[in-house]
């Protein structure tokens, strides 16, 4: 075995009978060399292992290609598509008297080496900011299609999978050359490109996959359509047209209807039994039949698509992994679905709220007795003995707070926890236990940390919470490695819903009063949670903002709290705007060291750099965020529109989450000073 990871086996004089580098899978990593006509292929899934529908290959003309290909064949022929990457397309010097020769990925770079000795490089480059000795490579074609260079820190610890560097394309989703075809997710899918550049597919409303193993493998109807022999016959009694929304199919050569109208649009799809699509863009109307090939998620629609579905299906989502990355408007429509079931749980909510109130009107009992008649009968009650059990004896601390210990546990079946155990010798923690109780079992949200349990034992005050892999977002942004772009996007993004669900969602609304980095918890799929309610507030439906004192982390207490005026969920949309331009910027809001004076306070730079109109001098050496310049414009401005300190300018959370999706327009923000001339 060599240091390079070369598994070799030889003779006994040393010759190479046999290596692992010459003997290529789905990944290359430092030191290995693609020869002419060698490919990577991909596997099928994340499980399965055998060959899958793509390949990277160096062909004879010296160009890599990312191909997708049919399964191999009883002959072992695989027929080959047309390629969605090409390095010809790239290479401005790419002549035939200048062919590759090699792909190439030594320390650094996967690069194509030439016959004059010159190289084309293909991802990667000595410049890039986190190409270093400090990390782990591996370039790999994964289950999906997308090339991907990632990379994993060799020393910091809390890091538990490999991150994401570049991809080839850049969105697998939209690439042109599946337009005809049956696209990354097969047939009769949606494709939905993830944080991390990685594609995501989900089945249309009435559609189930065809292999459960294999999302990729397309979706068929649950309920077969059979149409007569004249196939134009009306499904108005059985069948309705449902509203796609941010959904794109490729237009369908079947049939078009021009100048019809909506409704003529609907009705041309209803009276024909082999449609299942319509398009309307205004003024004509396209319909479709099965199967649909390459739809993809859009925040940009031109135009509305319409799916026929069964009557009795409900038109809600197309799937909970669908729901998940909705944008805000579309939540919003999904209201209405959801209303019987809110007033179904009116009156248990109600009574919840009044064992809350009776509570405060009394003095305390032995606390065990008062937290048990709130808390939600789902969450299992540890006993002391218990926690010491699961904890191994308080063993591995994995943070702390003012007055509480964080430790890893574990529970029944290998589930690790983390076990939140408050400090007795803090004179609020009690109210601050109590605090945490009271919001986490009304809440329910995946960008919400989970509750398992708690302990209420004599002196006892312990939260038993699911543990987030990549712990806290400090930790995660605060270090030398920045984060992808895509990566930072994406966890904003996940903290605003959640924010946006206290504040708008719950039947008691919930000001969390803390939001800072180190409340923010990442999960496995980097996924942010928003954690620590010991200071938050909850608001009856009839209160609109409460009197309390101050509260929350020097930096990210909005300066309400200092007026003695009344606090309302503006307080979280301001501690939201600092902690927007730290994730943009990658450091803390107030530096002390190695700073000038102009840029040790964040959110007052930031504002600098805006009236200058030289944003991009906020990220140095960030170039992949530069080169997103007018995504990093529009969420500075959203934080100077967070920030301002007059809280009724400040936009409530839901106009926040639409303008950072780009639903709603971000307007021109005031001077965020309340005392500026330039106000």
């Amino acid at each position: 075995m060599k240091d390079d990871g070369n598994f070799q086996l030889r003779d006994q004089n040393f010759v190479v009978l046999w290596e692992s580098y010459n003997h290529f899978t789905d990944t290359l990593v430092p030191g290995q060399a693609l020869n002419l006509n060698n490919s990577l292929h991909s596997r099928q899934g994340e499980f399965n292992f055998s060959r899958g529908r793509f390949e990277l290959c160096l062909q004879e003309s010296g160009d890599v290609v990312l191909n997708r290909v049919s399964f191999p064949s009883n002959t072992n022929i695989n027929a080959q598509f047309e390629a969605y990457y090409d390095s010809r397309t790239v290479d401005p010097y790419n002549k035939s008297a200048n062919v590759g020769q090699k792909l190439i990925f030594d320390k650094y770079e996967l690069y194509i080496s030439k016959k004059n000795s010159s190289k084309f490089s293909i991802i990667g480059n000595r410049n890039e900011t986190f190409l270093n000795d400090d990390f782990y490579y591996k370039a790999t074609i994964n289950y999906d299609g997308v090339f991907t260079l990632s990379y994993f820190p060799k020393y910091l610890k809390n890091v538990t999978s490999w991150l994401v560097a570049k991809t080839i394309p850049e969105n697998m989703c939209s690439n042109d050359n599946f337009n005809n075809g049956k696209g990354v997710c097969g047939i009769n899918s949606i494709c939905n490109l993830r944080y991390d550049q990685r594609t995501m597919c989900t089945c249309l409303k009435g559609y189930s996959l065809i292999d459960s193993n294999n999302r990729y493998g397309g979706c068929k109807q649950n309920v077969q359509i059979i149409c007569p022999s004249r196939h134009n016959v009306s499904h108005k009694d059985a069948y309705l047209m449902m509203r796609l929304s941010n959904i794109y199919w490729p237009k369908s050569e079947y049939k078009t209807c021009n100048s019809c109208t909506l409704e003529d649009c609907k009705d041309y799809c209803l009276q024909d039994c082999l449609c299942v699509l319509a398009f309307f863009n205004g003024s004509s109307c396209w319909k479709n039949n099965l199967p649909l090939l390459h739809g993809r998620k859009e925040l940009t629609v031109r135009g509305t698509y319409f799916i026929k579905i069964d009557k009795t299906e409900t038109p809600s989502s197309f799937s909970s992994e669908m729901d998940d990355q909705d944008n805000g408007k579309t939540k919003m429509k999904k209201v209405h679905e959801t209303l019987i079931i809110v007033i179904s749980i009116i009156f248990v909510i109600s009574t919840l709220v009044g064992a809350i109130v009776f509570w405060k009107k009394h003095k305390k009992t032995e606390s065990g007795v008062s937290i048990k008649s709130i808390v939600d009968k789902n969450l299992r009650i540890f006993t002391f003995k218990e926690i010491t059990e699961i904890t191994n004896n308080f063993r591995e601390e994995l943070g702390r707070g003012s007055c509480s210990i964080v430790y890893k546990g574990t529970i029944e079946a290998d589930v690790c926890v983390a076990v939140k155990k408050l400090d007795k010798l803090f004179q609020d923690s009690d109210k601050e236990f109590q605090t945490e109780m009271n919001v986490i079992i009304e809440t329910h949200h995946r960008n919400l940390v989970r509750l398992h349990g708690y302990c209420s034992e004599e002196q006892h005050r312990i939260l038993v919470y699911e543990l987030m892999s990549n712990g806290t977002l400090a930790s995660f942004i605060f270090t030398p490695l920045k984060p992808s772009w895509n990566q930072r996007v994406w966890i904003i993004i996940g903290i605003a819903r959640g924010l946006v669900y206290l504040h708008e969602e719950c039947c008691t609304q919930i000001i969390h009063c803390d939001i800072k980095p180190q409340n923010i918890l990442l999960d496995d799929d980097y996924n942010a949670k928003i954690s620590d309610f010991g200071f938050a507030k909850l608001l009856l439906i009839n209160q609109s903002h409460t009197k309390t004192g101050i509260r929350g982390t020097k930096g990210y207490v909005a300066p309400d709290w200092f007026r003695s005026a009344p606090i309302t969920a503006k307080v979280d949309a301001y501690s939201f705007g600092v902690l927007l331009l730290e994730i943009i910027c990658c450091r803390k809001n107030v530096e002390d060291d190695n700073v000038s004076e102009e840029k040790r306070i964040l959110i007052d730079w930031a504002y600098d750099c805006y009236k200058a109109g030289r944003m991009d001098i906020l990220l140095e050496n960030d170039y992949e965020v530069v080169n997103d310049i007018s995504k990093l414009e529009k969420f500075v401005i959203i934080s100077i529109w967070c920030t301002q300190e007059d809280p009724s300018l400040r936009p409530p959370m839901k106009n926040v989450l639409l303008m950072l999706e780009g639903i709603v327009n971000v307007e021109i923000p005031p001077s965020p000073y309340l005392y500026s001339s330039s106000s």
